[in-house]
Order: structure tokens, then C-alpha cells, then sequence
């Protein structure tokens, strides 16, 4: 800011040559790793994942809560029916998530 109000130019340093030979080398290591992968890595996979195991955790604890529910008023059994199928639902949601996470790209 005080560059600005004093009306200099800012002092510019000339470009390290490092910079521009790791600068290449990146460029070819990602070629490299795209060609190896069959394609660019996608830079939203991970929010696409996480959203993915989010809904697994959601949907079993909400799917097992909700048939637990009715099965308790089904049957009349209290709320022994909701906590199981609970923790069923919630079971089966981590069992998808570790079949997600540990199957090949």
C-alpha cells in the first residue's frame, strides 16, 4: 500500500531459472502421472467422494432409523426395533464406505 501512495513501481527481481526448470519438470511429472492414470486427475474427485461417503453415513442411519420406526409401530415394540435397525443402518453405511474406498481406480 505505501508503493501505491508514494506512486513508485515496485522493484521487480528477474525470474530464477530454477523457478523455470521446476516449473517444467512439474509439467512433465503431471503429463506423466495423466498418461500412467489414463487421464487428469479431476480436481473435484475429492469433494465428489466426500459428498459420496456423507450420504452412505446419512442415508443408512436415516434408512435404518426410519424402518425401525415402522416396524416398531408394526409390531408394537417399543423403540427396541428403531435403535436396532439403527444400528444396523449405521453399520451398513461404514461396510459401503469401506467397499468405496478400497476399490480400484
Amino acid at each position: 500500500m505505501a508503493d501505491e501512495q508514494s506512486g513508485q513501481e515496485p522493484i521487480k527481481a528477474p525470474q530464477d531459472a530454477r523457478l523455470d526448470s521446476l516449473e517444467q519438470r512439474l509439467e512433465q511429472a503431471q503429463a506423466r502421472e495423466a498418461e500412467r492414470t489414463g487421464g487428469p486427475i479431476k480436481a473435484d474427485a475429492n469433494e465428489q467422494l466426500g459428498q459420496r461417503v456423507l450420504s452412505l453415513l446419512i442415508g443408512g442411519l436415516a434408512g435404518g432409523a426410519l424402518i425401525g420406526w415402522l416396524f416398531d409401530r408394526l409390531f408394537g415394540t417399543g423403540h427396541l426395533l428403531l435403535v436396532v435397525m439403527m444400528v444396523l443402518g449405521t453399520v451398513g453405511g461404514f461396510w459401503s464406505i469401506f467397499k468405496l474406498v478400497n476399490r480400484r481406480p
